[in-house]
């Protein structure tokens, strides 16, 4: 049987590789590995954190809450930022505010300031990650596939580096992870401020009010909806089962490196060939039934099962990160930024509910069960993406050649 054209690829244009790229956009990517490594570089440490603060794992895990809260509602300024600043500016501004709030983060003596200085990287981290992708997606030789493969690359690497150097550092105190990403994000500065030119700044300046109008689009909503399920389930892996495991940094971070590594090969080589066979949406049901039964498995099995099952989520994960973001850019008749900016808006808000609510579920019943409300909420994204197929299909499908248009005129540096 001869595979059929998916509606969800994006039209590529000639004359690029995904090797072959403008070093601005090396450099943007380089700097989105070390951004993403700050979100699983404290996976490892968790524990370490609690004792060293005196802290209970629900208090502690307001790491992430803070961070992504910050950043879910910071995706409504991005946009107005850098419409008005240039892309370039914003990217800076984002580097910078990681760089100082990392370090603070290094110098906390409580979990308030220490929560309080994840707000602030988060912030940071928003006005950087979802710019990036407008640069990356601008500047790519090989049109919007080879951006979002490169984005995805970046996502991949990031997370599987993080706990690597999260536990490295954090053996010896889990202050220095947050002192290395502080540095590694000044390097990030240096490479975007030599490499990335200015760019035109757009017609339309951007309201914080768009990416909430653009919501009012039936495809992405539908797209933010199920992101935000499947989300839920990511995060109650990625920010509670360190505590389950109860290992030491340096077992923790080797699970979540190859968590990471399983996340990147299935992200960017798996997934776009999944997608040419079955096609995107089947693809994207699939994994997400799959993901609600490796974390039941997880929740309920014994401590090695729990181990395997860790890394093997990440399999489904970075499946489901590339066809998620291919979705949420393609779906919608707003600008790739403002589609992406509200897309982001919603699915972030998951990520900050899951590591506050899982801790709390457990103190309300028992270890298994934030596992157990994790793989509904997958199942629940993968109900959202079968109702709502012939919908998501039928304007990814309407969408394309307008998107593919987009693509040739948003260049922002050679």
């Amino acid at each position: 049987m001869a595979p059929t054209e998916d509606p969800l690829e994006t039209a590529e244009t000639p004359g690029g590789g995904l090797l072959r790229q403008p070093p601005a956009v090396w450099a943007t990517a380089g700097a989105s590995v070390v951004a993403f490594m700050g979100i699983g570089l404290v996976d490892p440490i968790l524990p370490s954190i609690a004792k060293g603060l005196d802290a209970t794992a629900s208090q502690v895990s307001l790491l992430f809450t803070s961070y992504f809260l910050i950043t879910a509602v910071a995706m409504l300024v991005t946009g107005f930022v850098s419409s008005r600043i240039g892309g370039r500016r914003t990217l800076l501004a984002g580097l910078a505010l990681v760089v100082v709030f990392a370090g603070l983060a290094g110098t906390s003596d409580t979990v308030g300031q220490l929560v309080g200085f994840r707000a602030g990287w988060g912030l940071g981290n928003a006005l950087f990650v979802s710019t990036s992708l407008a640069v990356i997606v601008g500047a790519a030789a090989g049109g919007s596939a080879a951006a979002i493969l490169l984005y995805e690359s970046a996502l991949g690497l990031g997370m599987a580096c993080g706990p690597l150097l999260g536990a490295l550092l954090g053996d010896a105190s889990w202050r220095y992870p947050f002192f290395g990403t502080a540095v590694l994000m000044a390097i990030g500065f240096v490479c975007i401020a030599v490499f990335l030119k200015e760019q035109p700044k757009p017609a339309r300046k951007t309201s914080p009010l768009d990416p909430i109008r653009a919501l009012g689009h039936g495809g992405l909503a539908s797209a933010a909806a199920a992101a935000f399920c499947y989300n839920y389930a990511f995060f109650t892996v990625l920010a509670f089962t360190p505590f389950v495991l109860d290992m030491t940094p340096y077992r923790s971070g080797g699970v979540f490196f190859f968590w990471g590594v399983l996340l990147a090969v299935f992200s960017v080589l798996v997934a776009p060939r999944l997608q040419r066979r079955f096609g995107s949406l089947a693809v994207l049901a699939g994994s997400l039934v799959l993901l609600a039964a490796d974390v039941l498995v997880l929740g309920y099995g014994n401590h090695t099962t729990a181990v395997v099952c860790t890394v093997l989520s990440g399999a489904f994960i970075g499946v489901n990160n590339t066809v998620f973001t291919e979705l949420a850019l393609g779906v919608s008749d707003a600008p790739r930024p403002v589609a992406s900016a509200g897309y982001n808006f919603v699915r972030w808000f998951a990520a900050a509910a899951a590591p506050y609510l899982a801790p709390k579920i457990e103190e309300w019943s028992d270890v298994h069960m934030p596992f157990a409300v994790a793989a509904l909420a997958a199942v629940a994204g993968a109900g959202i993406v079968v109702v709502r197929r012939s919908a998501l299909t039928r304007e990814a499908e309407e969408l394309a050649p307008e998107h593919a248009a987009e693509d040739g005129v948003t260049a922002f540096a050679n």
